[in-house]
């Protein structure tokens, strides 16, 4: 059988996803959300899901082990992979920004000292800025960072602003505005392309019926 494979990212944007699929007809009915099933079948049994760790899953699509994928758009500029983004999906919407203590200066005469999970956006931004940064690489809790001294400011995604609050941190810019994208292996859209098509045609009469 040759399957349409579509990859999604483990945890809340699979859930929000699968919703989204739902609505369009397109059903897994062994998706469960707490389930350790990694690869399953839509109703028709004409396309394949499989559900992988989201720092994996661009190199899922990107090698083509997978057709389409589902991601946030900071993991695309982040990792910048050769693959056609070709639909917003509208979920997941959050800012990647620059935070600190209300009183941080940030100044073109001293290095920044910055912690992110995200050194290729973060590297990018301040370079246009005309500042000067040493960049901390961290994978988790990056608000710790300023609170015991190990940056002067972080940068990281933010949806309502909670975390940041509770920690005595504030936005001191936002970099970029983010929401979760469809992606489509180059190969298989010109392999596969009306299956291809066909399944984003169906996610996007959705999408344009909510608007």
């Amino acid at each position: 059988m040759d399957y349409l494979t579509l990859a999604l990212p483990t945890g809340r944007t699979s859930k929000q996803a699968i919703a989204l699929l739902e609505k369009s007809g397109i059903v897994f009915p062994d998706f469960q959300n707490n389930s350790r099933k990694l690869v399953m079948y839509d109703e028709t049994n004409s396309i394949k899901l499989i559900l992988v760790k989201t720092a994996d899953l661009l190199t899922y699509v990107e090698k083509g082990a997978a057709d389409i994928g589902i991601i946030g758009k900071d993991t695309i500029m982040e990792m910048q992979p050769d693959v056609y983004e070709l639909v917003d999906l509208d979920l997941g919407k959050c800012d990647v920004v620059v935070a600190g203590f209300p009183d941080t200066v940030i100044s073109k005469d001293v290095p920044l000292t910055v912690a992110t999970k995200y050194p290729m956006i973060t590297k990018a931004f301040f370079d246009e800025k005309g500042l000067r940064t040493d960049i901390i690489k961290l994978n988790g809790s990056i608000e710790l960072a300023p609170l015991i001294g190990l940056s002067d400011v972080i940068v990281d995604i933010v949806e309502t602003g909670t975390t940041l609050k509770e920690n005595g941190l504030v936005v001191l810019d936002t970099i970029v505005a983010i929401s979760t994208r469809l992606i489509v292996n180059k190969a298989s859209f010109a392999t596969k392309t009306s299956k291809v098509e066909g399944f984003i045609q169906r996610v996007k009469g959705i999408l344009e019926g909510s608007q």
